[in-house]
């Protein structure tokens, strides 16, 4: 497996090892060893699955500390446009964001320390997203970034007419208002 590093410190692109021949393909997508000795300490506790049409955005989502979430995530079927935005206060990329496109043909990972938040557009048809997850939900410390936030200015690579994005991401307050308590 490759490990690259993006210009936000802590953000990872894994690239796992495919094998595969004329009857498919096999790679582990999580190996507790291999992953910490890549630099990945992250003790999961839960895998979530989501299956979402074209068009659908999710996010900007987190969780407060204690219950932050670090997120290892990446496509089973289809392509999304995946983003994180760096939220933790003193981190020389603070209110920047990295987005890339994840599918199910690379088989890229994205490693999402806690600190960040989280969200994704769906390119495809439909797409099958999965993650991991350090930390349990805490629907209390649940909290959201206004996607389309102006000052941000992400690209969710698609037409914005044409979004199905849920009411209550919609109006999540911008960053500039948004609570955070995280520290880099």
């Amino acid at each position: 497996m490759k490990i690259k590093e993006t210009p936000l410190p802590g953000l990872l692109i894994i690239e796992p090892r495919v094998h595969g021949d004329s009857r498919g393909y096999f790679f582990e997508s999580w190996q507790e060893e291999r992953y910490k000795k890549a630099g990945i300490f992250a003790g999961f506790v839960q895998d979530n699955e989501s299956k979402s049409l074209r068009g659908v955005v999710r996010g900007l989502h987190y969780q407060l500390e204690p219950w932050s979430q670090a997120k290892l995530v990446r496509v089973v079927q289809g392509r999304v446009y995946d983003v994180a935005l760096d939220l933790r206060k003193g981190s020389p990329t603070f209110g920047k964001w990295f987005g890339m496109e994840l599918n199910d043909d690379s088989k890229k990972q994205l490693f999402i320390p806690r600190g960040f938040a989280h969200g994704f557009s769906v390119l495809s048809d439909t797409a099958i997203f999965s993650y991991k997850i350090d930390n349990a939900y805490n629907r209390d410390s649940e909290r959201a970034i206004n996607i389309n936030d102006s000052d941000l200015n992400i690209d969710w690579q698609l037409d914005a007419e044409n979004s199905i994005v849920s009411e209550k991401d919609l109006n999540a307050p911008l960053f500039k208002n948004a609570e955070m308590n995280f520290k880099f």
